[in-house]
């Protein structure tokens, strides 16, 4: 009896350490502490980072059976609408490392790539943006046009906003809805 509680105690052990490395590993578990002031630079970063939270919950768990949901033929799927975020992703991320836009070969990766690597993307993004003074350097650059920041807000940012919500609408139909205890509001995870 001893020997089988210490098992259970081990594996209980090993499962918390393995959850939480893998929090640590992957961005927005939890929004990060907000800033201490207001800036523009803090604001555009708390925009992504509410972002990558409702990404990372929108995006967190799925199965085949939802990636290839969709609700109609001329909708994208789950794994289609992951796909745009994490393009959007790049477009975000670009811009604060001042990179052209082109295109990413995401042909070899993963769901789980995917959403890793937008979700550090934003993360990347957030950092900048949160200790910079003047984020009107960081132009949308697409070849030769070089868009203003603004266009960040109510564009990328705020459309995967719009599209975590459809994440969200259709997993939930598919079966598999976000983890109850997330509390959008707050940026945090009852425990």
């Amino acid at each position: 009896m001893k020997y089988i509680c210490l098992v259970i105690t081990i594996l209980i052990s090993t499962i918390m350490s393995s959850q939480d490395s893998k929090h640590k590993e992957i961005p927005y578990y939890e929004v990060p502490e907000y800033a201490k002031e207001f800036t523009a630079g803090t604001m555009a970063a708390r925009m992504v980072d509410a972002l990558g939270f409702r990404f990372y919950w929108s995006s967190e768990g799925l199965v085949e059976k939802d990636l290839v949901y969709k609700p109609s033929e001329d909708v994208r799927s789950i794994a289609e609408t992951i796909d745009h975020i994490l393009d959007l992703s790049y477009v975000i991320v670009n811009s604060t490392l001042k990179k052209n836009n082109g295109d990413i070969d995401k042909s070899k990766m993963t769901y789980e790539d995917k959403r890793k690597q937008a979700l550090i993307n934003l993360k990347t993004a957030a950092d900048i943006l949160r200790v910079s003074n003047d984020i009107s350097q960081y132009q949308i650059i697409f070849g030769e046009n070089e868009i203003a920041f603004w266009n960040q807000v109510n564009g990328p940012i705020a459309d995967a906003i719009w599209h975590c919500g459809q994440l969200a609408s259709f997993r939930r139909v598919s079966g598999n809805p976000i983890n109850p205890n997330v509390n959008h509001f707050r940026g945090t995870v009852k425990q």
